[in-house]
């Protein structure tokens, strides 16, 4: 029993993280401290108050424990991990998971390229960006590529130049062909380097130097050639307008300002690369009525930055926020140069801050219903079944499902649901092990049987090894189990938990006779729904996916049972005698006309691996004419 007063006692005054359990052992709150002890205690003290939200956490907190860390700067660091890692209930998340696209310049190769990236790794390679439109990057790629006829293929150059043909752009004069030495390694980086200067936003000599070939073409009247460089100027005068000058320091900066309501916060950030405003984009955290302005800006750096690769030398927020110095010495850190965060007061660039604000506000108030929309489609629908059957906490939802045709090859699916969307991730299939023909009963038994099985080895493997906080694949235990029936699925279910000493509520879902979903079965009862309401709906689609993803795994066993079925079955015939007879005939009923002669003939065949396969089909009806 985890009493704790006492335990408080024991919280040492050093820098660290604490992490807050509630009864399910679920982690809820994730939070880091100077001094463990004073901020740990403060929970619990009858005269402290933070607010609703942190009360109804406190209420739940069952256990706390704490990882002691050697600097408030690592505390910060291990904090931000564990919160993308565990998302606990109670923390102020942001929604949004987003990448951004770089172009990357492989300078590490002999004959670089220019690719596309979400990733900026620690290479040989320059990077350029992040920008907020991976059309838009993969647009100016294009362009570059053809501007200066740069190379896009992954051969190994210098090693493999002169082994292959050269490919389509050479001939079509969009690549200069180093594959074949038309060009030396001088001369292709100095193409490489004008085509940097490009992307660092030095546009005049590429403009000036379309704009004399386009009037060169036109003089010859080449009249194709000058529509040519006419494109390419079009295209290239469209990137560089959208490349407004914001600044005149050339600096990198991120310009961060937020709006927010009771419920919703948006963030906006302007990047600016260069000093030209390459991008915008914005983000919807959860907050609290009590959490501040502070409070939210300071979490989002926290977030968003543990998860993006590059740290511009400069933030610039709306207000002073907690823990400014210790932020700002941990992105310092990740860049690898000192990172600067700011609260302009005057000038452009206060006037920057406030237009990313009223961007925030702008976005928050177009955005709020249709945020409302969506979760009331998986949220809300969620607490709605929630409160048809009585269940106060409903998260994780596991439905199954059992497909065979006429008893050909039974197959189980698991389908998870979670905060109302699919989980993809945990979705797993049963091939049927001890049951043949079509028991439903029989093979829904098998399936919840290993699956809990497996999950309950799972958790004794992780607590004898002291990881109960980490997660294998069948580990996580579901709020709700929904079986695709009514009475006797439920009934299997619940056999199955009561043999294995579990306790999770069970429910089917019951169809009607035009095999469309009518209500649920729960407790001995059938409870109706409302046809029209989103907890019906989201009842529907669970029910779909689980048979959707049992039929598409049983769809695929057919269809190697098929292929399987017919040729691999030949005593002495392997894959390279199925290889020339598939290639000799083009289907089955002309195997099966062949005589003994024929079938020695062929390649890797002898006499008796024809007599094999002729007695194999004479001695065998094979129907139709399959195509091999």
């Amino acid at each position: 029993m985890f009493d704790i007063q006492e335990e408080l006692k024991k919280v040492p005054q050093k820098p660290g993280v604490y992490i807050m359990h509630d009864a399910k052992d679920a982690i809820i709150y994730i939070g880091k401290a100077r001094s463990l002890r004073n901020r740990v205690r403060q929970y619990f003290r009858p005269s402290h108050n933070e607010g609703l939200k942190k009360e109804q956490m406190v209420r739940q907190i069952e256990r706390f424990e704490y990882i002691i860390t050697d600097s408030e700067l690592e505390a910060l660091i291990l904090e931000c991990n564990l919160i993308k890692e565990h998302r606990p209930k109670y923390n102020t998340m942001l929604r949004d998971d987003k990448t951004y696209p770089y172009i990357r310049v492989t300078l590490g190769e002999a004959f670089p390229r220019v690719l596309f990236s979400r990733q900026m790794k620690k290479d040989k390679s320059r990077y350029f960006g992040p920008y907020t439109s991976a059309g838009a990057v993969k647009d100016t790629i294009e362009l570059i590529n053809k501007l200066y006829s740069l190379r896009t293929c992954s051969r190994l150059l210098p090693k493999d130049i002169g082994k292959e043909r050269p490919c389509l752009n050479y001939h079509i004069h969009q690549c200069m062909a180093p594959c074949q030495g038309k060009v030396s390694q001088e001369e292709y980086r100095r193409k490489i380097d004008q085509a940097m200067e490009f992307l660092n936003g030095n546009y005049q000599p590429v403009i000036k130097d379309l704009e004399e070939n386009m009037q060169s073409a036109a003089e010859v009247m080449n009249y194709e050639k000058a529509m040519e460089y006419r494109e390419l100027l079009k295209a290239v005068r469209q990137i560089a307008q959208k490349q407004k000058i914001t600044s005149s320091d050339g600096e990198d900066k991120d310009i961060i300002a937020m709006a927010s309501d009771k419920e919703d916060a948006v963030v906006q950030v302007f990047f600016i690369r260069d000093g030209k405003l390459i991008g915008r984009d914005h983000f919807h955290v959860n907050v609290g009525s009590e959490d501040t302005r502070r409070q939210v800006l300071a979490t989002f750096l926290k977030q968003f930055y543990a998860g993006t690769p590059f740290i511009p030398r400069e933030l610039m927020i709306q207000e002073e926020i907690e823990d400014s110095e210790v932020i700002a010495e941990w992105l310092s850190q990740k860049r690898g140069q000192k990172v600067y965060i700011r609260v302009p007061k005057k000038g452009t660039k206060e006037k920057l801050v406030e237009l990313a604000a009223q961007n925030a506000s702008i976005v928050l108030s177009q955005d709020k219903e249709k945020i409302k929309r969506e979760e009331g489609r998986t949220i809300g629908a969620l607490k709605e079944i929630g409160r048809l059957l009585g269940l106060e906490e409903l998260n994780r939802v596991e439905a199954y499902d059992i497909s065979n045709i006429s008893g050909f090859e039974s197959v189980g699916s698991m389908v998870v649901y979670e905060k109302g969307k699919p989980k993809r991730s945990d979705y797993r299939k049963f091939k049927l092990r001890t049951i043949t023909g079509p028991d439903d009963y029989g093979s829904m038994y098998e399936v919840l049987t290993r699956r809990f099985s497996h999950g309950m080895e799972e958790q004794k493997e992780l607590r004898q090894r002291n990881l109960e906080d980490q997660y294998g694949s069948f580990t996580r235990f579901p709020d709700l189990i929904m079986m695709d029936g009514g009475k006797g699925q439920v009934n299997v279910a619940l056999r199955v938990l009561g043999e294995l000493g579990l306790n999770i509520p069970v429910c089917g879902m019951v169809k009607d006779d035009n095999h469309r979903t009518r209500g649920l079965y729960y407790h001995n009862q059938e409870i109706p729904i409302d046809r029209h309401s989103e907890g019906f709906k989201l009842v529907t689609r669970i029910q779909d996916e689980a048979h959707r993803f049992a039929i598409e795994f049983h769809r695929s066993l057919r269809s190697k049972e098929q292929v399987h079925s017919v040729l691999d079955d030949i005593p002495g015939i392997g894959a390279v005698r199925r290889k020339a007879l598939m290639k000799h005939f083009l289907s089955l009923d002309a195997i099966r006309q062949a005589d003994l002669e024929t079938l020695a003939a062929l390649p890797s065949m002898n006499m008796q691996a024809a007599q094999s396969v002729y007695e194999f089909f004479h001695g065998r009806t094979v129907e139709g004419d399959s195509v091999l």
